[in-house]
């Protein structure tokens, strides 16, 4: 057998070099797709859809469809958000998405996502408006939607939804399609519990065909910031607010009796001023030790 020459010093700098840029662009990569920050100033990673504006809505093109009811009629469409419903500012360097709550309306990602831990701080701001000066400030994270837009009330998408709301941070609402062409169910899914509520100590599980109110709540004062995580693996999901599990929803399907485990991620404005900053989606591949300690998932 031919003896191989030992490589000169050159060859081995070589080596070592293109082993440290490959190892480096490597390294890099995983950085790079380990984690996505979701909002720029220019949320070119979102389509907007702006709903029915309310009748009290002011400086509208003439000729604007309104009217009360905001959850049916002529919405103004996608990417028209032509009252700046919808828009990211700096502020001490960092990029805060404003959400002014004037009229029914959502931010949806052009992507579709599976198996992330989606992360964000939230705050709500002072103005409300109609058609709910007199309700509870009201905003919301859709997750796995599909279809078409305005499927829901001419505005959102069929989906998941993370309940924003004050002090029902965390429920869960299945919503369907009623305003699509043709008309959608919705979608459907297990939730430990009872009496509509998630309850982790119960045995029982119900089906999450309505609105479901978290097991508790753990809202910051008006005006402060809450951190909300939503973990989802396959057709399964965890709420989290402040570092709290408020929700497990298992089993997901959509409205056709299919799994529900991937979509797009919708941001609502639902008549109430608010923020969110640190919009950010991690892949996943297994529920973190920290998740799994506090849920128990429901056996096969």
């Amino acid at each position: 057998m031919a003896k191989l020459n030992k490589p000169t010093m050159y060859s081995k700098f070589k080596y070592i070099s293109l082993f440290l840029i490959l190892t480096s662009l490597t390294v890099a990569a995983q950085k790079s797709s380990k984690t996505i920050h979701l909002l720029d100033k220019d949320l070119s990673q979102f389509e907007k859809w702006i709903g029915v504006p309310h009748a009290t809505v002011t400086d509208l093109p003439e000729g604007t469809y309104q009217s009360d009811n905001v959850h049916n009629g002529t919405a103004l469409g996608l990417n028209n958000d032509i009252k700046d419903v919808f828009t990211v500012n700096e502020e001490n360097g960092e990029l805060i998405l404003h959400i002014s709550g004037e009229i029914l309306g959502g931010i949806n990602t052009k992507k579709d996502y599976e198996n992330y831990h989606l992360s964000t701080l939230f705050k709500w701001g002072d103005k409300k408006w109609e058609p709910r000066l007199d309700a509870k400030r009201d905003s919301g994270i859709l997750y796995h939607c599909y279809g078409e837009q305005g499927a829901f009330w001419k505005t959102w998408k069929t989906s998941l939804e993370y309940q924003v709301q004050e002090t029902d941070l965390g429920d869960f609402i299945p919503l369907g399609g009623g305003t699509a062409s043709p008309k959608r169910g919705k979608p459907t899914a297990v939730v430990r519990g009872e009496s509509k509520k998630y309850n982790p100590n119960s045995d029982a599980y119900f089906e999450a065909n309505g609105y479901i109110n978290a097991g508790s709540e753990h809202d910051a004062p008006h005006g402060e910031w809450n951190l909300l995580e939503i973990y989802v693996l396959g057709n399964n999901a965890v709420h989290v607010v402040n570092g709290y599990v408020v929700m497990v929803v298992e089993n997901a399907k959509n409205d056709k009796g299919e799994i529900l485990n991937k979509g797009q991620i919708q941001i609502q404005s639902e008549a109430a001023e608010c923020y969110y900053k640190d919009l950010t989606l991690t892949s996943i591949k297994k529920f973190p030790k920290k998740i799994r300690k506090q849920v128990r998932f429901k056996k096969s």
